[in-house]
């Protein structure tokens, strides 16, 4: 039989020193032979972390399975309930002291996408281990522009100590390309930006920045000629979901330069563009910007801290001017507690637009939120027990229709979390046989 005519695959828009990445487009696509499978989206796995342990009441749903009703802390999630699930029990052993007594902030860090105990050091010879997201970066990562991405909202140090001895590498980094590697994190949303659509020479980007900012011009102005020549060759449909597509990512840049956003101190000195003062806006351009790397496939897989852990950060947008690690240490304080659970809630409402965001894009017989793994949580249960069992965790997304959401899954104490992370590997088709200190997969996630 014979083939459909094909259209060029296209995978970026160019202009100078401009690559704007495309969504995913199905007339775009070269198109199968008659009664083929039509081309699936591609999986993603994003790592989420929170510091400071949680609430764990307010966190944690009563019932089990699917007729759980949400928290107060995860009541925003009410839109996308149907797509989570809530993980009960989950550990992390190396977490623990084993001998090398405080220090479990930077080991909550350090432990949550490893599963390895760190070697308690502020100076030269820091080791964990290789985290769960560069394992799938190692074996995915060829298939797209960016290996992997790891973001962050909260700048910290690589040197120094951070928490009772262990090393400031360890408080401010989840993602590790090597046992002695940290890999960093981007925080500003301007150099997210630039880095996600930059293309070719060094000097030819920055003349493109140089010529954006001159002329007060967005990025697409610099690839209309070859926005317009795809545009006559798509359907319909696909014409429509780029046009929506670009729209976004204008604005988000507007975002990012927004001079509301650019304020100045004593001395009239402009402060750096691009990281709002307000966490809000921050984390929701540093959220747009991970969507659309992954509906562009710049990249499939990603790390995110939603802060350091440790940080004392203090959140006065919703009325808690103390700081959050501060206020961990509540001591039973019922309103020192409270004000913990306002903190989660805040960031859980942070998480809620991006997994909305994520699933308001169409893709396959889905949205790109269905073909999504997200992990949220953090390496510590209660931030006053410093306890690293009983964690707060909870997985978004079926990975393209493998896993059963919508439910409360609560197993047996002291499950390593790393059990979850091998799971999410079979899912994307990664065979690992063990990942730090695991003992096997996840049971029950699957669709029945």
């Amino acid at each position: 039989m014979a083939r459909l005519p094909e259209v060029e695959r296209r995978t970026f828009l160019r202009g100078l020193g401009t690559a704007v990445a495309l969504p995913w487009l199905g007339s775009a696509l070269p198109r199968p032979l008659w009664g083929a499978p039509a081309e699936k989206p591609p999986l993603r796995m994003a790592f989420l972390f929170i510091p400071n342990g949680a609430h764990m009441p307010a966190w944690t749903p009563e019932a089990e399975g699917a007729d759980f009703t949400l928290p107060p802390t995860l009541e925003p999630l009410a839109q996308v309930r149907r797509k989570i699930t809530v993980l009960s029990g989950l550990a992390h052993d190396a977490g623990w002291a084993h001998g090398d007594g405080a220090g479990d902030h930077a080991r909550s860090a350090a432990t949550f996408l490893t599963g390895v105990h760190p070697v308690k050091t502020d100076g030269k010879g820091i080791r964990a281990g290789v985290s769960v997201d560069q394992v799938a970066a190692e074996r995915l990562g060829g298939q797209t522009r960016f290996a992997s991405l790891e973001l962050g909202c909260e700048e910290g140090r690589l040197a120094g100590s951070c928490d009772s001895g262990y090393s400031c590498a360890y408080s401010n980094n989840i993602s590790w390309r090597s046992p002695t590697e940290p890999a960093g994190k981007e925080v500003n949303p301007r150099q997210l930006f630039d880095r996600l659509f930059g293309a070719g020479r060094d000097d030819d980007r920055t003349q493109s920045r140089a010529k954006r900012d001159l002329e007060k011009k967005s990025i697409l102005d610099l690839v209309q000629e070859d926005a317009r020549s795809l545009r006559r060759r798509l359907a319909q449909q696909d014409a429509r979901k780029l046009d929506e597509y670009l729209t976004g990512l204008r604005d988000i840049e507007k975002r990012i330069d927004s001079p509301g956003d650019s304020l100045f101190d004593e001395q009239g000195l402009a402060r750096p563009k691009g990281i709002p003062e307000d966490y809000a806006k921050h984390a929701r351009l540093m959220a747009d910007l991970l969507a659309v790397s992954f509906q562009s496939d710049l990249t499939r897989i990603a790390s995110w801290m939603f802060a350091n852990e440790g940080s004392d950060k203090s959140y006065r947008a919703i009325e808690v001017a103390e700081g959050h690690h501060s206020l961990s240490h509540h001591q039973g304080d019922a309103e020192k507690q409270a004000k913990i659970a306002k903190i989660n809630r805040y960031h859980v409402e942070q998480l809620a637009y991006f997994l909305e965001r994520l699933d308001s894009i169409p893709e396959g017989d889905g949205t790109l939120l269905d073909h999504a793994l997200v992990v949220y949580g953090g390496g510590l249960g209660d931030g006053n027990a410093h306890n690293h069992d009983d964690l707060p965790v909870l997985l978004a997304g079926a990975g393209g229709g493998a896993l059963q959401t919508g439910r409360h899954m609560r197993y047996p104490k002291a499950t390593p979390l790393m059990n979850l992370y091998l799971s999410m590997l079979d899912v994307c088709g990664i065979d690992v046989d063990a990942l730090g200190d695991s003992t096997g997969r996840l049971p029950d996630l699957a669709r029945v």
